[in-house]
């Protein structure tokens, strides 16, 4: 951090720039995570993330297809690689230069949708998205008019400064045109949702996902200011985000039980390790399922999970890595018995 970002602190609280000081403040934290500072810096963005600010309510009266989406909770755990981007649409959206459309692509489960809360939250907006499956309609031709009407409204949303738009899955309504295999009313909305991006109020922010970037037509990707991939996770990236799940779900469900080396070793079972989305539904389902009153449950149901195949003996146990507490702590028997077994293992080896 250097004595200018201090300075912008000061002056953007007296000016009471509230979206400046919040970029500042953002910065900052990157910088401090650039410097291997990563506690530090995941501190000042979870009080970001964190901060409970009043967002006036602008669209009381939305259609049925667009509906409010509530505000994000906790931290998001990602990257560095895209936590950098969505800093720069922070700032893109601050320096209100019209760069306002932005493609958020990557597998089920890469946090495309939680990121856009988070954004909505840092930027103290109020997110609203869009239910494509009410716009789709059977009548020729009346898909591609309800799309029109769908830009219709947004472009007339009173206080556009207030609000983030979300085109979740996009893919659902707008893909290739010049793909034979789609239905020739599916090309009709996909030129309506172009008509509609090339005509978009520059003052509103419209965010969008696609699990189908690959089928996605070229001319709809250029209507975006900017595409980022959110496929970016490297095996430490997701070790990483394993711990902090964990960490924040034991806290939820109020766990004292924490053996986080064993847990490392599970995790690290997985080839690949899978994206955040599923490694929550794993970790969750194995704290919400286990026993209470045995605290290590959860870990023993856990590796179950990622090993459905238990191995057959002890000794494969520990050609895993696992020590006899931990054979202990996963299999629920004794370290006496384990530790006999394994002498006993041995010995049949050796004869």
């Amino acid at each position: 951090m250097k004595k200018k970002n201090v300075i912008n602190l000061i002056k953007y609280y007296t000016e009471r720039n509230d979206v400046a000081f919040r970029d500042e403040a953002y910065a900052i934290a990157l910088a401090f995570n650039r410097a291997d500072d990563h506690e530090l810096g995941e501190y000042i963005m979870a009080l970001l993330s964190d901060k409970n600010t009043f967002v006036p309510q602008v669209l009381e009266d939305a259609p049925d297809y667009i509906r409010k989406v509530d505000q994000a909770t906790g931290m998001l755990p990602l990257p560095e690689c895209i936590k950098d981007d969505l800093m720069g649409i922070v700032n893109a959206i601050s320096y209100s230069a019209g760069v306002n459309k932005f493609l958020f692509q990557g597998a089920p489960g890469t946090g495309k949708t939680e990121s856009a809360k988070q954004l909505a939250r840092i930027l103290n907006r109020q997110l609203y998205v869009v239910d494509f499956d009410v716009l789709i309609d059977s009548k020729m031709g009346q898909t591609a008019k309800n799309i029109a009407n769908l830009f219709s409204e947004i472009n007339a949303i009173p206080y556009p400064e207030q609000v983030i738009v979300l085109f979740d899955e996009l893919d659902s309504i707008a893909l290739d045109r010049t793909n034979s295999r789609d239905l020739r009313e599916m090309g009709r909305a996909t030129s309506a949702v172009l008509k509609g991006l090339d005509h978009l109020n520059s003052r509103i922010v419209l965010l969008a996902t696609t699990n189908l970037f690959e089928s996605f037509d070229t001319a709809l990707i250029r209507r975006f200011d900017t595409v980022i991939d959110f496929n970016r996770y490297t095996q430490e990236d997701l070790k990483e985000i394993s711990e902090i799940i964990l960490e924040n779900l034991l806290q939820q469900f109020k766990f004292k039980g924490r053996n986080v080396r064993l847990f490392r070793k599970i995790i690290a079972l997985m080839k690949p390790i899978p994206f955040p989305g599923e490694l929550k539904n794993l970790i969750k389902a194995a704290i919400a399922f286990s026993n209470p009153h045995e605290e290590y449950d959860y870990l023993a149901r856990l590796f179950r999970q990622v090993m459905p195949t238990v191995p057959g003996n002890y000794k494969d146990f520990q050609e895993l890595g696992f020590t006899v507490r931990e054979i202990e702590i996963l299999l629920k028997v004794s370290k006496s018995t384990v530790s006999r077994v394994l002498m006993e293992e041995r010995g049949e080896s050796n004869t």
